[in-house]
């Protein structure tokens, strides 16, 4: 009896002591049954049970609860639902629409964002969601995209865009444009507002979506386009039935106010934010836009409890001017991705202890991190469990020749814990990969064939990990970002946090430009300077010198006056990586690493053609 008692108070520190994350693990993987018996329990239901009927659910159980407060507007659970079904009501009786069909959509952060696409699903069609910002050339492809789409809805704002290629969408098949106004530019364009005003609130019949099953395309959401031209990942019925967890699974519930301020028509602001607080029941404060300045004014107005970041959100915060009410607020979570580790520790030194729920993911992939037990820097925690349902990988990766290192046998070699690799998934009918969108092409360069045997097929994920011998995960770089210079591999991520470190830079984008007559590429830095600083020339040598091999050095430094990113905000390397060097593609300041001067130089036309005559060797 004594040893069970001792047991008892001891096991339990022995376990904190040489298993320190146990029960902290414990914790993840009993929610993480739950969810997975949810999900099933969820999916064995007749008739389908969808992601809409979760809201259906909400109407019913909580309908006069806040939903979503935009600007100085408030609207309930049950006010979403009579606004979705005036919409619906609207387009069935305009006759433009039939179940199953893809309706485009092309607005901002808006009620009538999230109202449409209810309105939609109840009508039994799936929702392309364009870019807001996309003009022109992108607007027509990404509708390309939606071949069989004839109807497209575009907030009262974005009508000139429309305007610009009118003729074009009409081309690609898209003959009824409703624009979320009263009044039009164009007689050629119909008023939805006016229509739903016109409109019954009366419920949608469920036989409009009795045909839609759960591999039934849900949304097609554009990946962020950072090499080229948006490609439309798609969401099943299935995978957004899966998404109703993300916000739920790391604490959130009813009584959360949720600050939305990312595009709708992205993964984090749709999945997350909107699909999220569906399941949760929780308040979304919706913002048009994104706004460093009057971010932290809004979450004490709205009590806001929970944030959402990617890219580089949290670092405008802090490069935000110091108050003295930075930690007055009611904001107990974070959750999102793309946060680098300096940015982190001066989130939590100035902004308060906020529990950060870093993540890995990406629209159209099929496995998923989540850092749970708070180990800055990491996206995630590995485990048996996870692995056993999600089966994935780190494999070698040969950045020169841009494909996976393969061995005798044709199968890919997996890289031990510490050794940085490429992310590859086993696509299962648990974990699937469905692929984009009229492009069968792209889909197929993501499936990756023969991996540990003959004949499987992993998803691609293109992103290069690393495993600690803790069991944490993380992000590396991107396969196209890292470059090999001098017979070493670079990853883009590191250099750029090195060069962030000094107090005259806010931001930098690290990329590897080629060098004619040099094998791989070389690298090259844009710098964003802090306002009312200047680029010191010998500190920032002495600096890379100091933290970076020889080879990782940038020998070529940009100075830019803005940072160009997505509307999520990821860095921008294409155009940069064109322009490369070469003082006569731009008439932002250049300067190359100078190692007989020990300084960086200004890059002059006679020192690049010195480098391209190779007069001054790399």
């Amino acid at each position: 009896m004594l040893f069970l008692s001792l047991l008892l108070i001891i096991g339990p520190l022995v376990l904190t002591v040489f298993f320190p994350y146990f029960w902290t693990d414990l914790v993840y993987h009993t929610d993480l049954l739950r969810i997975l018996l949810k999900f099933v329990s969820r999916r064995r239901r007749r008739p389908l049970f969808l992601a809409l009927d979760r809201f259906l659910e909400q109407v019913e159980t909580r309908p006069n609860k806040a939903f979503i407060v935009f600007e100085n507007k408030r609207y309930s659970f049950k006010d979403a639902d009579r606004e979705s079904n005036r919409i619906a009501n609207a387009l069935r009786v305009a006759s433009v629409l039939r179940p199953g069909d893809t309706v485009v959509l092309f607005m901002q952060n808006e009620p009538a964002f999230i109202f449409c696409w209810l309105a939609l699903a109840k009508l039994g069609c799936a929702c392309a969601l364009l870019n807001s910002s996309i003009r022109a050339r992108s607007l027509i492809a990404c509708a390309r995209c939606c071949r069989g789409a004839t109807v497209l809805i575009a907030s009262e704002e974005l009508q000139g865009a429309v305007e610009e290629v009118y003729e074009d969408l009409v081309q690609e098949g898209l003959t009824t444009i409703f624009i979320t106004a009263e009044e039009l530019r164009s007689s050629s364009m119909k008023s939805l507002i006016r229509a739903a005003q016109e409109s019954s609130d009366a419920d949608v019949p469920q036989t409009l979506r009795a045909d839609v099953s759960f591999t039934s395309p849900a949304v097609y959401i554009y990946t962020s386009g950072t090499t080229g031209l948006p490609k439309a990942a798609v969401i099943t019925q299935t995978r957004l039935l899966a998404a109703l967890a993300v916000l739920a699974s790391n604490g959130v519930t009813d009584s959360d106010v949720i600050y939305v301020t990312l595009p709708l028509y992205h993964t984090a602001g749709f999945l997350v934010g909107f699909m999220g607080s569906i399941e949760t029941g929780s308040t979304i404060i919706l913002r048009r836009k994104f706004s460093a300045s009057q971010f932290w004014d809004e979450c004490r107005a709205h009590n806001v409890t929970v944030i959402q970041y990617i890219g580089e959100v949290l670092r405008y915060l802090c490069n935000t001017p110091q108050r003295a009410s930075d930690k007055e607020h009611a904001v107990r979570l974070a959750v999102g991705n793309g946060l680098r580790s300096d940015v982190w520790r001066e989130f939590l030194k100035r902004f308060g202890h906020i529990q950060v729920r870093e993540f890995y993911a990406s629209t159209e992939g099929n496995v998923g991190f989540v850092n749970y037990a708070g180990k800055i820097g990491a996206v995630g925690r590995v485990s048996f469990l996870h692995k056993k349902l999600f089966p994935y990988t780190l494999i070698q990766y040969d950045t020169e020749h841009d494909e996976p290192v393969r061995n005798s046998r044709g199968l890919c070699v997996q890289v031990p814990k510490g050794q940085t690799g490429l992310l590859v998934s086993k696509i299962t009918e648990i974990a699937p990969f469905v692929g984009y969108a009229q492009n069968e092409q792209q889909t197929e360069k993501k499936r990756l064939r023969h991996v540990l045997k003959h004949g499987d097929v992993y998803f691609n994920s293109g992103d290069l990990l690393k495993i600690d011998h803790d069991n944490f995960i993380y992000f590396q770089d991107r396969v196209g970002d890292t470059f090999r210079w001098k017979g070493e591999n670079v990853a883009t991520t590191e250099v750029s946090d090195i060069i962030s470190l000094l107090d005259f830079v806010e931001e930098a984008n690290v990329y590897g430009v080629r060098v004619p007559g040099h094998e791989g590429r070389i690298g090259m830095a844009a710098v964003k300077l802090m306002d009312g600083m200047e680029f010191e020339c010998k500190k920032t040598f002495d600096h890379v010198c100091r933290f970076l091999p020889v080879y990782a050095r940038p020998r070529f430094i940009r100075i830019q006056s803005t940072m160009d990113v997505t509307a999520t905000f990821k860095q921008l390397k294409l155009k940069l990586v064109e322009a490369g060097f070469n003082p006569s593609m731009t008439t932002d300041s250049l300067y190359f690493l100078c190692e007989r001067e020990r300084t960086y130089i200004s890059l002059t036309p006679f020192i690049y053609q010195q480098i391209l005559s190779h007069s001054i060797k790399l």
